[in-house]
């Protein structure tokens, strides 16, 4: 069942949040997404969502793009649901404008080629 959706699907679901948060800030600034409550709930909630997917990604697909950052992405996603009232806005809005930039040219990538 955990697999059930296979990598390429999942891969998808990423891209796809990432996508979608890029949406969100794209015309924004730091501190207009520190005022915008729900830009921040959906940003964080996209991003658990990409570790979500990361974490159901079978063990030999992580293997087979080793680049990625997977145990990072993961370790996101259970920081943003266990600590959902101290998260820092500041980490999230650095790891929305830089860190997600690259996963999804990556993401992309990978999709292309599978």
């Amino acid at each position: 069942m955990r697999n059930s959706l296979g990598d390429k699907a999942r891969l998808q679901h990423i891209y796809d949040a990432i996508h979608e948060i890029e949406s969100y800030v794209q015309k924004s600034s730091y501190d207009n997404f520190q005022s915008n409550t729900m830009m921040q709930f959906a940003s964080v909630k996209l991003l658990e969502i990409i570790g979500e997917a990361a974490n159901h990604l079978t063990p030999q697909f992580k293997k087979l793009y080793s680049e990625i950052q997977w145990r990072e992405i993961i370790g996101l996603r259970n920081i943003l649901i266990h600590e959902y009232f101290g998260i820092d806005t500041k980490i999230v809005w650095d790891i929305i404008k830089t860190d997600i930039v690259s996963l999804k040219s990556q993401v992309k990538e990978i999709i292309e080629q599978i």
